[in-house]
């Protein structure tokens, strides 16, 4: 009996054995639950939130939600007929809100009691209610311009678009007859009446695209009044300016009044205290620069004051909340390519207020995404980094300790080994320093030999951060058996205001040494095949991909360029957000004194030196990186000899989207790095 037990003892160890040595593959990547929201009951007993999980063989996903009590820690799901979104609790706490099938639908926290709030012809993208409980505003698309068939009905089997100016098609979709607009109804029990159109014919955008929400607009604690966020320009204007506004909508008297005229950038996230008496933004200082440093500003409406609070503060502020009290605002920003959660203690006047009053709660290897106020001891946010998918946490205001409050992937971490990251500070060629992240392989033996991979981030401003990518996925590189090198070179946030600035007007030039500085850095390790280097990245890293392939000087082996600019002159005449070209590369190439962006940065400039294997990955419909960008450099690379590839996805634009699309993408991805990598 003993033998059989010892022997049977060995034959679960070696099951168990086997199944650690499992990792990551791009099928666990998909099986993967995807955690968003994260919404505390009016009565601080409850945390509503979703998951969205993708069924591969539908090329589709699903948005479940559940409700956890935060007193037990049960969740119980709430069954829907179909996925739902945008999931918020009404003001009374006695109905869950969100959308399903393009209209608000609500539902009590018991699964009971479902019912159709709206029944809006062209759909329902976004809703917030009023806190006094009266009143709800939507979003949803109004028909404003006449389209090429209203001006010639005679020709029923024309296609074709008339287009006056700038800008007629913006990230993936081509610019239309409608546009975004804002209806507050009444609302009472379940069902509203004298929905208004508070933007009546304006043939502006809110929320703005193309990537604007909910938080693009908001109400007055006592319903009175509403603060939306608008760009009201048109045509060549639109294209070359980020001066988005804020505008107080007063509800009774339908009247309208630019909020923050003379505020020249961005200005969004309009957030009102609780006791109304204040409104806070973000706000970025110049126009035309995306990047800008995000302030919070604040405005008193006592005092009749508008003061900026983090004017001081040599970072960037990502989202934030006001304190339960309004004592306090609480914040996500970066610190060394992680982003934590923040508390600034305000003054008792706004305007004393002052930076030395900031204080980092959390402090870790990881990033939070979003930050909500449990109690007054307690935050709760969504955390994630390199080795974990979003997950909501709790947060101790005063320590700084953090408790996991969902764990939906837990099974799949418990079954995979992640391989290890690594911190390092590498000298630059112009005496500082750069923070690169290495991810070693599972089981790594430093006694053997690994392919190695540089990654380049795009943005050009977008930390190499905690960020768990469910395509660039350090972990999954690793577990392909690649060292990965991942450096937070010239241009990236949480390092400084000029750290993150010393990019623009310089695209090929310090931020390409800090990148061969970081790879020579770890390919001096004698665990490292320097027969076996890759590059990779997308957008701007897609740039850096094509440019370092000019002068690299025979360092890497293969490169991968997801989406890159190529050739400086045909992307400025294609692309549409014009303020982004502008600031960065320095103006347009017919200007007087050329910028460097179309001579010495210019990747195509430097084609004719091209000796090594390159693929090529594109979106038919990324109109910020239009496909021709990939074509040329494919074209450039087979008319040399070059040994190369192109993967074109028709329907998909700057980010692959589709599961489907998405295995195809990983599957090319690394059959291509294994090919010249692994010979």
């Amino acid at each position: 009996m003993f033998k059989r037990g010892l022997l049977l003892f060995s034959c679960l160890l070696m099951a168990w054995s086997v199944t650690a040595q499992k990792v990551l593959t791009p099928e666990l990547l998909w099986e993967m639950g995807r955690v968003n929201g994260g919404e505390i009951s009016p009565d601080q007993t409850t945390l509503l939130f979703g998951v969205v999980n993708y069924e591969l063989s539908e090329n589709s996903g699903k948005n479940t939600l559940f409700l956890k009590d935060l007193k037990s820690g049960e969740d119980r799901e709430l069954k829907l007929p179909s996925s739902a979104s945008s999931a918020v609790w009404t003001p009374d706490g006695q109905m869950i809100a969100f959308l399903m099938g393009g209209q608000v639908y609500e539902i009590r926290p018991d699964g009971s009691g479902l019912r159709k709030v709206t029944e809006v012809e062209s759909g329902v993208s976004s809703f917030n209610y009023a806190a006094s409980g009266d009143k709800l505003a939507y979003s949803t698309s109004v028909k404003l311009k006449p389209t090429t068939a209203d001006l010639y009905p005679d020709y029923t089997k024309a296609n074709a678009v008339v287009i006056d100016d700038l800008m007629y098609r913006h990230w993936a979709a081509w610019s239309d007859e409608f546009f975004n607009h804002v209806f507050v109804a009444d609302y009472k029990e379940g069902s509203i009446s004298n929905a208004k159109d508070i933007m009546g014919k304006e043939a502006f955008d809110c929320p703005t695209m193309p990537f604007g929400g909910g938080d693009d607009y908001t109400f007055s604690p006592d319903g009175s009044k509403l603060v939306y966020v608008c760009k009201k320009k048109e045509g060549k204007e639109y294209a070359v300016s980020t001066n988005t506004d804020l505008y107080v909508y007063d509800i009774a008297a339908g009247t309208t009044q630019n909020f923050t005229e003379g505020m020249m950038g961005y200005d969004t996230h309009p957030t009102f205290s609780n006791d109304g008496t204040k409104l806070a933004w973000l706000s970025m200082a110049r126009d035309g620069y995306e990047s800008d440093k995000n302030d919070i500003v604040v405005y008193d409406f006592t005092a009749q004051t508008k003061t900026n609070i983090t004017k001081d503060w040599d970072n960037t502020v990502d989202g934030f909340i006001w304190g339960e009290k309004d004592r306090n605002i609480y914040f996500v920003a970066g610190k060394e390519a992680t982003y934590q959660l923040w508390d600034y203690k305000l003054g008792k006047k706004v305007a004393d207020t002052k930076v030395a009053d900031i204080r980092m709660i959390t402090e870790g290897v990881h990033n939070y995404g979003s930050v909500a106020q449990l109690d007054s001891k307690t935050l709760i946010g969504s955390r994630m980094s390199m080795s974990s998918a979003s997950e909501l946490f709790k947060v101790d205001i005063k320590k700084g300790t953090e408790t996991a409050l969902t764990k939906v992937n837990q099974p799949i971490y418990d079954s995979i080994e992640m391989g290890k990251l690594e911190k390092r500070m590498v000298p630059t060629s112009d005496g500082k320093e750069e923070l690169v992240w290495v991810i070693y392989p599972p089981n790594f033996d430093p006694n053997k030999k690994y392919p190695a991979l540089l990654y380049c981030q795009g943005g050009p401003q977008s930390a190499v951060s905690q960020f768990f990518s469910f395509r660039w996925n350090f972990q999954l590189m690793a577990a392909n058996g690649y060292i990965v090198v991942a450096p937070n070179r010239r241009g990236l946030p949480s390092f400084g205001t000029k750290w993150n600035e010393d990019i623009s007007g310089d695209w090929g030039g310090q931020p390409m040494r800090d990148y061969l500085a970081a790879i020579d850095a770890v390919a001096a390790e004698p665990y490292v095949d320097n027969n076996a280097l890759g590059c990779i990245g997308a957008s701007y890293g897609g740039y850096s991909t094509y440019m370092l392939a000019g002068i690299h000087e025979g360092r890497f082996s293969a490169f991968v360029s997801h989406c890159g600019l190529f050739d400086m002159r045909s992307w400025y005449g294609t692309t549409e957000e014009l303020f982004f070209a502008n600031w960065d590369l320095g103006g347009a190439y017919w200007e007087k004194d050329t910028p460097k962006a179309y001579t010495e940065f210019n990747p195509s400039s430097y084609v004719q030196n091209w000796d090594t294997p390159m693929m090529v990955i594109h979106g038919g419909k990324d109109f910020r990186v239009p496909e021709g960008q990939g074509m040329q450099a494919f074209q450039a690379a087979k008319l040399q000899g070059i040994p190369s590839r192109f993967l074109y996805f028709p329907e998909e634009g700057h980010w692959v989207l589709s599961p489907q699309n998405g295995m195809i993408w990983h599957t090319e991805f690394f059959r291509w790095l294994d090919e010249w990598l692994k010979k």
